[in-house]
């Protein structure tokens, strides 16, 4: 399994858009894609920052996901008045 972590900075007042975002738009393309295995998405109110850790049957379904990904990590940054933190990939290597 791997899975790609992406963070958001945007303004705390609006938090409550990225929430949204990610509930009405993220989350039901993500779970579209081919290879999706879950997600877990954070958010930090009083700073405005927002995580998404999106996880992947393999690297090569993380890999198809890229495009679509991006469009999404920008659709959550403007959603939020913010900006694309960081993007990164890892492989999972334990679970409990």
């Amino acid at each position: 399994m791997h899975a790609r972590v992406t963070r958001v900075e945007g303004s705390p007042e609006q938090v409550e858009e990225g929430i949204a975002n990610v509930t009405g738009t993220v989350i039901p393309t993500a779970k579209g894609m081919a290879g999706f295995a879950g997600a877990y998405f954070l958010a930090d109110r009083s700073s405005g920052t927002l995580l998404g850790i999106t996880l992947w049957d393999s690297e090569e379904a993380l890999r198809a996901s890229e495009e679509a990904a991006q469009a999404l990590r920008q659709g959550a940054a403007s959603a939020t008045g913010g900006r694309i933190a960081g993007v990164e990939r890892f492989e999972v290597v334990a679970q409990a």
